[in-house]
């Protein structure tokens, strides 16, 4: 749909910044970082962010047709089709960087049970040397997708609100009992804590199907307003308390999130919708997935292997990073994605794939044929 590409683009940039920002400058949260780079110290959100707008895009079609799908078997094949084949590819090549170039974390280079959790993409059950620091998601991920038809028949059923509530009261429950226990990426079991925010946008994707005096709604205002009392909070408790306090952050910020969502679906605001549907923030979208696949191991050898031959610690490294890591970031996820995402987008069986395959190199075959052809012409 209309700008949601440019809003996931925007997404995986904000967090190739933070995995910059995070490594250069140590003792996360309390950052060495100049407090005015503050602002990129919110990965997680970036993350809570994609899940709110994965449920937002998974539910738009079953939203236009009575909230059904087209199948329990069928959907996981596409989502499975959609998914592994790149983060399988960026596995190999994870692999390869942190046994090779630099580790992926400080519990050391990965093993045969990292390429073993990984490869099955159970990180968010079992615990493993990550690879890659940024794959915790995609366990996460791949779990809400197995709940997704769960999700929908509970929204089908019996309407939206009892769909909050089915996923919101346990996690909240959860939370009370646990003291306020705040659970951080590399943790396990995160699916549940965030089946919530999954879910809102879920619940936003109703837009789609609503009547025109909902659609109509100023949703960007109300967005600004649910996510005021989040921010102000932040503002006046500090970033390191909000960073330890994201189990409760999470579903605060949700409904915001999935208003954002709902505004741009509905065409509002125009300045935003008119950026998030440029070529180069469209085009950012189209391979975000291969960029937050693949950027923290590049970032990572350019602040640990690189850098250190250059500039020395701290900000200079910093500004090392964002003009090295940063461009090779963009540019190795674009070659990532037409080689290992593209051509998984573009088809949806291997019989497809294949036949593409076929048909280009026949034409690109022809062309050379004809090419060599004209060049020739004594020879005729």
């Amino acid at each position: 749909m209309l700008g949601l590409d440019g809003l996931r683009g925007l997404a995986a940039l904000y967090v190739v910044l933070f995995h910059c920002w995070l490594y250069t400058f140590p003792g996360y949260p309390n950052s060495s970082a100049p407090p005015w780079l503050g602002g990129l110290m919110f990965g997680r959100l970036a993350v809570v962010f994609f899940l709110v707008l994965s449920g937002f895009s998974l539910a738009i079609s079953p939203a236009r047709h009575g909230w059904r799908s087209g199948g329990v078997g069928q959907f996981l094949r596409r989502r499975a089709w959609r998914i592994l084949p790149p983060y399988w590819a960026a596995l190999i090549l994870s692999l390869l960087i942190s046994w090779f170039v630099v580790p992926a974390s400080h519990f050391g280079p990965p093993t045969g049970a990292t390429v073993l959790v990984y490869g099955l993409v159970a990180q968010d059950m079992v615990t493993a040397p990550t690879p890659n620091g940024a794959f915790w998601s995609i366990g996460v991920e791949s779990e809400l997708y197995l709940l997704f038809p769960l999700l929908l028949f509970v929204r089908r059923r019996w309407g939206a609100a009892v769909l909050a509530v089915c996923v919101t009261l346990p996690v909240v429950a959860g939370g009370l009992m646990a003291a306020g226990a705040s659970p951080v990426e590399g943790d396990n079991w995160l699916a549940p804590h965030l089946a919530p925010v999954f879910a809102a946008g879920m619940i936003g994707a109703g837009i789609i199907s609503a009547s025109d005096r909902i659609r109509r709604l100023p949703w960007g205002w109300l967005a600004a307003l649910a996510a005021l009392p989040v921010l102000a909070l932040g503002v006046v408790r500090g970033s390191v308390w909000t960073v330890n306090h994201y189990f409760w952050v999470d579903l605060a910020i949700a409904p915001a999130m999935t208003m954002v969502l709902a505004a741009v679906a509905t065409g509002k605001p125009a300045f935003l919708v008119r950026l998030l549907t440029t070529r180069p923030v469209r085009g950012l979208g189209n391979f975000s997935y291969s960029l937050y696949l693949i950027h923290l191991p590049i970032v990572m050898a350019v602040i640990r292997r690189i850098a250190p031959h250059f500039v020395s610690s701290g900000l200079p490294t910093f500004w090392f990073t964002l003009a090295l890591g940063l461009p090779v970031s963009i540019l190795g996820a674009w070659l990532f994605s037409k080689v290992f995402e593209m051509p998984f987008k573009q088809n949806r069986s291997w019989k497809s794939l294949v036949a593409q395959g076929s048909a280009q190199w026949a034409a690109r075959h022809g062309k050379d044929h004809q090419r060599t052809y004209e060049e020739q012409p004594a020879e005729r």
